[in-house]
């Protein structure tokens, strides 16, 4: 079945730059808020489809856009060059999310939860650290980097994170979850951090020939109780 997105395209501008993103209101009272980033396909159903989901269960849901609007990149090659442009600039990688949070701020988004899929997942955890975006509470990244670059650091004043991770990733190895996990124990930083036997990386993704399924279930189902447990409005 064809998926119909329910909510609408959002344009909005960075420095005389359009980008696109996609916002859907929560059905009935609205719990909070979840601004998502997209993973290195661009801003497309997949993205679309989480923030639907969300807005079910009761949050208002915005994707944002990193690549600017109408670049979707299809090809392997493209989507890599792509997001080494912004790993090699991270100021304008922050800003650019930024003008995305910014961009949801203007529909309504508040008490917000920072959600990002594979690349999108690596760049939540980079505004995790950078810590200036007023109005976000917590972060989430599923199946994303976790290293940290050099000269970066989490700081204790950091919001809650939940991390979702494939027991099976080959890009991101479970080294890095450990690491990371230290990280987050010496700053003192609540934190959650799921680990799915058997999920490959981008696990999570519809469609895919990396989906896995009992994965995704679980991973979404603990997420959504994270979610319920730290935002309040």
């Amino acid at each position: 079945m064809a998926f119909t997105p329910a909510g609408e395209n959002i344009r909005y501008t960075k420095n005389d730059e359009a980008f696109e993103g996609y916002y859907v209101a929560a059905q009935g009272t609205p719990k909070g808020s979840v601004i998502i980033i997209h993973d290195w396909d661009g801003l497309d159903d997949y993205e679309r489809q989480r923030a639907d989901m969300l807005a079910k269960k009761g949050y208002n849901a915005f994707a944002l856009d990193i690549f600017g609007a109408n670049n979707r990149p299809q090809a392997i090659e493209d989507k890599q060059a792509a997001t080494n442009r912004l790993y090699q600039d991270r100021k304008r990688m922050r800003q650019l999310t930024e003008a995305g949070i910014e961009a949801a701020n203007a529909q309504g988004a508040d008490n917000s939860v920072l959600l990002g899929y594979c690349f999108g997942g690596t760049l939540a955890l980079e505004m995790a650290r950078a810590g200036t975006t007023d109005n976000i509470i917590g972060y989430a990244s599923f199946h994303g980097g976790l290293q940290i670059p050099e000269g970066q650091q989490y700081d204790t004043d950091t919001a809650p994170i939940f991390i979702a991770h494939g027991g099976a990733d080959n890009i991101v190895s479970l080294d890095d979850v450990v690491s990371l996990a230290g990280e987050l124990e010496e700053a003192a930083i609540e934190y959650e951090i799921g680990i799915y036997a058997n999920a490959p990386h981008a696990f999570s993704v519809f469609n895919s020939d990396r989906y896995h399924e009992t994965a995704d279930q679980r991973s979404w189902e603990t997420f959504t109780d994270w979610l319920r447990d730290n935002i309040a409005l």
